[in-house]
């Protein structure tokens, strides 16, 4: 999915130090009186034959297992659970009380623009992102370099533990991290890699696509990548270069919401 490697030019920007926390999204809310989509009761005309019990607000949270499970089915750790949305990021009984400086989740592409239009910036494209998250060393596979845990160092939050059960993370950091838990990377950039995707503003589809100029062309209007990687994926996805498709349409919310991921990095186009 990321492959052939090919360049892309982009123009001087800048983008925020970390991802958009929870403290952050609650002063954009505050401010705007805005509904994410998590927190809108799916329409039953737009989906035919649903169970009318699920016509209510909620999102997918991911849910380990008591044991081990076959990793093709990703229903066996994800739950939809009415009442989850980012004021409540495990369902209605949960609350985001001192995770303040947690990456905001339950995020869906549209509330990501509404953020960043009153932020006064805009979502990065996908190549922004790369180059952002690269800190300046070209082609490496993490933000680092290319040894996921160099001296045994856990330089980014990803799954400690096997897959989707065994979660040997401390108390208090099974979910997602505080934001600036892990080191910079080489342009001072936090969380470009693990914790949570973030959403980009560019379409996905197979590489490579560029305009005659060099620079990313703007594609259709979904589905949008979303990269990253995130805490609580299988295979560890926390290399510069992943990536992953995620609709963001109203339509597809009850199949693609998903908890912890993706979150939101905005990017101010003024530098």
């Amino acid at each position: 999915d990321e492959t052939p490697v090919r360049p892309v030019k982009v123009d001087g920007f800048w983008i925020d130090e970390t991802p958009v926390c929870n403290r952050d999204f609650a002063a954009f809310v505050a401010d705007t009186g805005y509904v994410t989509l998590a927190e809108i009761a799916p329409d039953p005309r737009d989906y035919p034959g649903m169970d009318p019990a699920l016509a209510q607000p909620g999102s997918l949270v991911f849910t380990p297992p008591p044991g081990p499970v076959r990793l093709d089915d990703p229903m066996q750790w994800w739950a939809f659970k009415l009442g989850a949305d980012w004021r409540h990021p495990a369902g209605p009984e949960s609350s985001i009380e001192g995770r303040e400086d947690h990456p905001v989740v339950h995020v869906a592409f549209p509330d990501a623009k509404a953020y960043a239009v009153w932020a006064g910036k805009s979502l990065p494209s996908e190549a922004e992102w790369e180059y952002a998250a690269r800190g300046g060393l070209d082609g490496a596979d993490y933000a680092w370099g290319d040894e996921l845990a160099p001296q045994g160092a856990r330089l980014a939050k990803y799954w400690d533990g096997e897959f989707p059960h065994a979660n040997h993370a401390p108390e208090g950091l099974k979910t997602t991290a505080p934001v600036r838990s892990y080191p910079a990377n080489g342009y001072g950039l936090y969380d470009m890699i693990g914790n949570v995707w973030e959403w980009t503003q560019s379409a996905h589809r197979p590489y490579p696509y560029v305009a005659a100029d060099g620079r990313e062309d703007a594609g259709p209007a979904e589905p949008r990548v979303v990269r990253g990687g995130t805490y609580n994926h299988p295979m560890r996805h926390v290399r510069c270069a992943d990536r992953h498709a995620v609709f963001a349409s109203h339509y597809g919310r009850l199949e693609l919401f998903i908890a912890d991921e993706p979150g939101l990095a905005a990017l101010d186009h003024s530098g």
